[in-house]
């Protein structure tokens, strides 16, 4: 057996979520996202179909978003008060980058949407491993606002995609206490 690569264990024992409202610029630049998204496009893919795709939330763009989330806490909540409305606006000025994962579930395969999905957690944890390597801090996030119709509208998606979640990656504050991993033998079994 080769042992195992240090820097690829470091980054992975050092991988930690950071709230999208904590993340702060500098994020990465144009560079660093390219290497990212090459990370993601290691993921496995059977059938090679590409299963997924990430958008891109723009800085010129993060207002319509927040419109967005504004409009689906009304349709959940239509009794809002004003700081309500106003706070969950200011959730996409969250995170210097905004990505939104996006399953891509094309009819006419034998591929299972079950694998889909499979392939597209695997390109977001590649995605946050690449940002980890590249010495940013990242997080997910999901909510209400991702299956309404003006997100989909927003970001253009077609009937047969899926807004997952979003990933913001910036840089982290002070690191907090690391959570107890669970130990191999809480999760592996054999038959």
């Amino acid at each position: 057996m080769q042992p195992m690569n240090d820097d690829l264990w470091n980054t992975l024992a050092a991988r930690r979520h950071v709230a999208l409202r904590r993340l702060q610029a500098p994020g990465p630049d144009d560079a660093a996202l390219t290497r990212m998204m090459e990370a993601a496009a290691q993921a496995p893919d059977h059938g090679c179909l590409l299963p997924w795709r990430f958008v891109l939330v723009s800085p010129e763009r993060r207002d319509d978003l927040g419109a967005v989330f504004e409009d689906a806490l009304a349709q959940r909540d239509p009794t809002a008060d004003d700081a309500a409305r106003a706070s969950t606006r200011a959730k996409a000025l969250h995170a210097p980058c905004l990505l939104v994962a996006v399953l891509v579930d094309a009819p006419g395969t034998a591929i299972p949407v079950e694998e889909k999905l499979v392939s597209l957690g695997c390109a977001l944890q590649n995605v946050l491993l690449a940002a980890q390597a590249l010495g940013f801090a990242s997080g997910l996030a999901s909510g209400g606002a991702l299956d309404t119709p003006a997100m989909r509208r927003l970001l253009a998606l077609d009937a047969h995609e899926r807004a997952v979640c979003f990933i913001g990656i910036g840089t982290g504050e002070p690191k907090k206490t690391p959570r107890v991993r669970p130990q191999p033998g809480q999760f592996f079994t054999s038959l």
